[in-house]
């Protein structure tokens, strides 16, 4: 029923050698396409307010790779990621250059290993590309969580929105429950059929919620209608890890979650000093994630006076820059970027964005074009491009919410 032809069996064969065949705490794995990053952060945050010690595994990172790897909310000392990469390296590095593993698939291993040794009573794990081939579907899961998937990265996982499904489907265990937010018809009707075929008990969020929400938190903080979806589906996550593996569920931490978690690059405000502008950071990099800025910007009744925009190229043009071209009235500014072999060309973007568009050298300069104007700026478009922005200016990255 499982193809391990991408390379699982490396990840396998490590897990069992450490002994992290199956987990000691109980885990959930996040699978989607957009909301993965909040969705995982709200439920960590949900289970560390419960009081139970938590692990968070998430991707990419923006400054350091520790980053992605949190207990609590907090980063390791790099002491710990020494520690377990000779761990994980031991084990998988000497065996034969078969089974030596990607960087996504060590840091996965570390991430459940260093979760072992600093004592989680709980672990929230993120996908990364995909599902069926994904590493961190290798690793035993109590509870499959499905945020929103739509197109990206179809070159790797296929063309349309059933090809991705069937992908992010192929993350189903026999016996396992999975959990959905609302969905396409054609994405929700592969993820029904696939739990149906491999025998994965299937609920909604929003049914859940409708049985139990009376008393969860229905706003979080950070800002955006999305989020308040993803709030639902980490709540009702929460609901049944909980109640399949005996955590806590506590109103009064539910509330202190929905206000505390943070996410830097989420529709993230961070208010202008100094008579300069205030921006916006959103990592909207494809089609449904720009729909969704576009909607919450409406929803704040923000309206950018200018834009920083750059892409990659693997991305889907046609569908992404109208939607940039209507966020703004203002300049867009399209900044190069330091991404070898992904980057799109700056002339060649700002020339389809269209007259509105100016190539900028790089990010710093990108923040000196706008430095002096009014209202607000938007940067989004690439992970890449806010972690250029987040180098230049490091306090974002601990920017409040609010």
């Amino acid at each position: 029923m499982h193809h391990m032809d991408l390379g699982l069996h490396r990840v396998h064969s490590a897990l069992a050698a450490l002994d992290l065949a199956s987990l000691p705490y109980p885990c959930a794995q996040i699978v989607g396409t957009n909301g993965k990053g909040s969705t995982s952060t709200f439920l960590a945050e949900v289970l560390t307010a419960s009081g139970v010690r938590t692990g968070l595994f998430t991707s990419p990172h923006f400054l350091s790779p520790r980053e992605r790897i949190l207990v609590d909310g907090r980063q390791l000392p790099e002491s710990d990621w020494l520690a377990a990469a000779e761990a994980v390296l031991r084990v998988s590095e000497d065996v034969s250059p078969a089974r030596r593993l990607t960087y996504f698939e060590l840091v996965t291993v570390m991430a459940v290993w260093l979760f072992r040794e600093n004592g989680c009573e709980a672990a929230v794990i993120e996908a990364g590309l995909g599902g069926a081939h994904d590493a961190t579907t290798a690793l035993a899961h109590d509870l499959t969580v499905y945020t929103p998937i739509g197109l990206d990265h179809e070159r790797v996982i296929g063309p349309t929105l059933t090809d991705i499904a069937r992908d992010k489907a192929g993350a189903m265990r026999q016996g396992i429950p999975a959990v959905s937010a609302r969905q396409e018809p054609r994405a929700m009707a592969v993820l029904t059929g696939m739990a149906r075929r491999v025998g994965a008990p299937f609920l909604l969020a929003d049914d859940l919620a409708t049985q139990f929400g009376q008393s969860w938190p229905h706003k979080p903080v950070m800002l955006g209608p999305h989020q308040a979806d993803n709030l639902r589906l980490a709540l009702a996550a929460h609901h049944l890890l909980g109640t399949g593996c005996g955590l806590p569920q506590d109103a009064a931490a539910m509330e202190r979650a929905a206000r505390t978690a943070f996410i830097p690059g989420r529709l993230q405000l961070v208010p202008g000093v100094d008579g300069q502008p205030d921006f916006i950071l959103d990592g909207a990099h494809n089609e449904s994630g720009l729909q969704s800025l576009n909607a919450a910007l409406r929803d704040l009744d923000i309206r950018p006076s200018a834009i920083i925009f750059a892409c990659l190229a693997d991305k889907d043009f046609p569908a992404m820059l109208p939607l940039v071209r209507s966020l703004t009235d203002g300049p867009v500014f399209v900044p190069g970027l330091d991404v070898q072999g992904r980057e799109m060309d700056p002339a060649e973007l700002a020339r389809l964005i269209g007259p509105q568009a100016q190539p900028v050298a790089d990010m710093a300069e990108a923040l000196r074009r706008v430095e002096e104007l009014e209202g607000t700026v938007l940067i989004c478009g690439s992970l890449y491009l806010l972690a250029e922005a987040f180098r230049l200016h490091p306090q974002w990255l601990r920017a409040s919410a609010r």
